[in-house]
């Protein structure tokens, strides 16, 4: 038999974001209970180009599978493979750039329905860019949202995002012209962008609200401060071993005796019922995420079913 592959305009076609939101519940419901591994990004880097590699073992679905994918200046390359449990076949190979941003906004609307205000319908949105437009979408999801406020460096992106959302979503999303717009006394705060450096004063922040931090994989980037993680009552991470390894919204205030990661917990383990998440709703709750191959893998799978009973796709051999 074949392997079944697909393009990025096919996965496009076999996704919406909250089919994508219950297959990432799950997997980290399973990822908590034993049901499923993690392996964390290894990065293999030459002049010019690196290449990410991430894996992860899925028991409940009975499939195995990884992420590699290369970025340079220019571009970034993805491919998703997953293979059956029994016998080990590569079953299917995935072009996954939207694949990926799809399991990113997932996972924080998983962070967001377990440790997020239920009542929240207002939303601060820092960054423009197509990993944004899958955050807002994800949130959307979960709460029902009423106002969103952009902030992003370039007026004419945030004003061009503003308008895209708003007529995507059925949302009111405003663009504002001080980041602090998007941080002042909102019950929900996302960070989506490439900033080396905070891009907002955790001052700002209501006693309530809940921060989901998603732009930064490299310990060379912060996009929140040493007060957000000050001020934060709760921090749960997409993985602790992951975050170690890449999360630099961290490494100031490791540094400084403000955060030992004793303090952390797994978003997994909140979701299986382990932990409560969040200590109390009156206080800063930290969602940071790095993104894990667990997420590909779950949503992959779902691609991969919904491919087979759609026929799209086409079958190559290896």
């Amino acid at each position: 038999m074949g392997v079944l592959y697909l393009s990025e305009e096919e996965v496009c076609q076999l996704l919406d974001m909250r089919s994508a939101v219950a297959a990432v519940e799950e997997a980290f419901r399973q990822l908590g209970q034993g049901g499923a591994t993690n392996v964390p990004r290894s990065r293999a880097q030459a002049k010019g180009i690196v290449l990410h590699g991430m894996s992860a073992a899925a028991d409940y679905l009975g499939l195995v599978g990884w992420k590699n994918y290369v970025t340079t200046r220019e571009s970034a390359r993805f491919l998703v493979g997953i293979y059956t449990q029994d016998d080990g076949r590569l079953v299917g190979l995935f072009e996954a750039d939207h694949l990926g941003r799809m399991r990113t906004g997932a996972a924080t609307a998983v962070a967001t329905e377990w440790l997020a205000k239920p009542e929240a319908t207002e939303m601060g949105l820092f960054g423009t860019g197509r990993q944004a437009e899958t955050q807002l979408a994800g949130v959307a999801a979960v709460r029902k949202l009423r106002r969103v406020f952009v902030y992003s460096r370039t007026p004419e992106r945030r004003e061009s995002f503003a308008r895209r959302m708003s007529e995507q979503l059925d949302i009111e999303v405003t663009a504002v012209d001080r980041p602090q717009e998007a941080a002042e006394e909102l019950p929900i705060v996302v960070t989506a962008t490439t900033s080396r450096t905070p891009v907002f004063d955790g001052n700002a922040l209501s006693e309530d609200c809940f921060v989901a931090a998603i732009g930064s994989n490299w310990l060379q980037r912060a996009e929140i401060d040493d007060v957000v993680i000050r001020r934060a009552d709760s921090i749960v991470c997409d993985s602790i071993e992951a975050c170690q390894r890449e999360a630099g919204d961290f490494v100031s205030a490791l540094e400084k005796g403000i955060f030992d990661w004793s303090l952390a917990v797994d978003l997994a383990d909140v979701v299986c019922g382990r932990h409560a998440g969040r200590k109390q709703h009156d206080s800063i709750c930290l969602f940071k995420s790095v993104g894990l191959a667990i997420e590909d893998l779950a949503v992959a799978a779902l691609v991969y079913q919904r491919a087979q009973e759609k026929g799209l796709g086409r079958m190559i051999e290896l």
